[in-house]
């Protein structure tokens, strides 16, 4: 059997202290890059050109139906491969990110999307009847009602996201999953999976009551 799970976490915490912090650090930058891209998604997705509506949603069929382990892989080999100038750019970190952050903001335009559907229409047409602009409408009116809806699910996006990374550790990205390997090469096998199972299950359920106690508070001051 070798070594106690608890005898692991002991002797190698500090390994796991930082593939859990790396996993944090990329789940957070996925999302927030992923969020600022979604947003203009989203917007495009409400807009009546019908030409960029088509695009937008092939681009969101085609990122949601497709394996994000997949999109790394293509990120990974394709660009460098695609643009030879820009081998300097296209790292392994950064090209892991970029599909990290495509692939989040493919379901955060989603979120954004539904949020804003889900103010009363009439409100639109109630503001532009006043004189405002297509643009205060939506900052003034629409998101500060649409944002109860949209923060909730933008954490539970981060959720996934902190899940998602672990497939960054098959590029040897420092993250919680990548420490297995590490701790491989000492022979040690079958603990550290347990012991990452453990971290993952602590973190998510950490953030998910944070979420719960902020609906609480979102429903309490409706």
């Amino acid at each position: 059997m070798g070594k106690g799970l608890i005898e692991v976490f002991l002797e190698y915490w500090p390994i796991f202290l930082k593939g859990a912090a790396g996993t944090l650090q990329y789940a957070f930058i996925a999302v927030f890059f992923g969020t600022i891209l979604g947003s203009l998604i989203a917007i495009g997705r409400l807009s009546k050109n019908k030409i960029l509506n088509t695009v937008i949603q092939v681009y969101v069929t085609v990122i949601r139906g497709t394996p994000l382990l997949v999109q790394m892989y293509i990120a990974y080999y394709f660009l460098p491969m695609a643009f030879p100038a820009m081998n300097d750019i296209f790292s392994k970190e950064f090209t892991v990110m970029l599909a990290l952050i495509i692939n989040s903001s493919a379901y955060v335009s989603e979120i954004i999307r539904s949020g804003i559907n889900s103010v009363d229409k009439g409100q639109t047409e109630a503001a532009r009847s006043l004189g405002l602009t297509a643009s205060h409408t939506m900052t003034k009116i629409i998101m500060p009602q649409a944002i109860k809806n949209i923060l909730p699910a933008l954490a539970n996006e981060y959720i996934a996201m902190i899940k998602e990374t672990s497939l960054a550790g098959t590029f040897m990205m420092y993250e919680l999953m990548y420490t297995r390997t590490l701790l491989a090469n000492k022979y040690l096998f079958w603990q550290p999976l347990f012991i990452i199972a453990g971290i993952y299950l602590i973190m998510t359920v950490v953030l998910s009551w944070l979420i719960k106690a902020m609906e609480r508070r979102f429903a309490v001051s409706d």
